[in-house]
């Protein structure tokens, strides 16, 4: 399949885009930029931020729950106006939101990492029932956050390590026990980013660098890859049977660049199989 542009908005960093199912509207972030887009393929909209944003998940026909450096929100889409649930790392000033996903029992997970890409300052949250509470930690680069279909395990990856984990969770949604290594993309050079798993059990990952965005199958097998016209691939999205994509432009030489100046745009990837929309998170 051939990518197309959905959006021409150039974001430094593109990341954490959501398809709202009932206003069949996609979200996403420019991190760098700080700023959330969003677009029904017709119309769009931005709100800007004094601090970075990264990720979010949808409450209900007007409102989205978002991540912050400083903490997880309460947005009104039509007002914008933002409401803090919870502090997010509020007292670390070198740390910001990164990767964060809904998971199947209403619960919202958040991965962070310091701003600079500092070892091991990044950790992985879930805040669930009004509550925040920090699940791993040591982590340089969180990403990848997606659970599997019958709710058996999470995903998550340390893009530094080139490695994406996957943990048994409990009938809570809980961990239960320690993650064990799905996939090691060391020997083959690539960089987990952003993930999503469809209704098969699939997960579908971003690979940072290598302009696409890889199938592997629930006994880890790799499956297919759909290229993109932007090497730093960030994140994948599910959009009414669709699979799209954001990247990121920041960051790279002007070499590069005017070799993939589409390169910070979000793309249409076309019509995939398995494609299922994210759950709501209950606040």
């Amino acid at each position: 399949m051939t990518a197309h542009v959905f959006d021409d908005r150039v974001c430094l960093l593109g990341e954490g885009p959501l398809w709202h199912p009932l206003r069949k509207e996609l979200f996403w972030f420019d991190i760098v930029g700080k700023k959330l887009h969003a677009s029904t393929g017709v119309n769009t909209r931005s709100w800007s931020f004094d601090t970075h944003h990264s990720a979010a998940g949808w409450v209900d026909q007007s409102t989205l729950i978002i991540a912050s450096e400083t903490g997880l929100w309460r947005f009104d889409i039509e007002t914008g106006n933002r409401t803090k649930l919870v502090d997010l790392e509020a007292d670390q000033p070198g740390t910001r939101s990164n990767d964060g996903r809904a998971d199947p029992w209403g619960g919202f997970w958040i991965g962070t990492m310091g701003k600079n890409a500092e070892p091991e300052l990044g950790a992985i949250y879930r805040y669930y029932q009004g509550k925040l509470r920090q699940l791993f930690d040591r982590i340089t680069i969180s990403n990848a956050i997606c659970f599997a279909p019958d709710r058996s395990c999470a995903y998550f990856a340390d893009t530094d390590q080139q490695k994406i984990w996957r943990v048994k969770l409990d009938p809570e949604g809980w961990p239960a026990g320690q993650p064990d290594v799905f996939l090691d993309l060391g020997p083959d050079e690539l960089w987990p980013d952003g993930a999503v798993t469809d209704a098969e059990g699939a997960l579908w990952n971003a690979q940072w660098g290598a302009g696409r965005v890889a199938r592997y199958l629930p006994d880890g097998r790799f499956d297919r890859a759909l290229s993109l016209p932007a090497p730093n691939t960030t994140c994948p999205v599910f959009a009414a049977g669709r699979l799209l994509a954001t990247t990121a432009q920041g960051g790279m030489e002007d070499e590069l660049l005017a070799a993939h100046p589409q390169s910070g745009l979000t793309f249409d990837l076309g019509p995939v199989p398995f494609a299922r929309d994210e759950p709501a998170v209950k606040l």
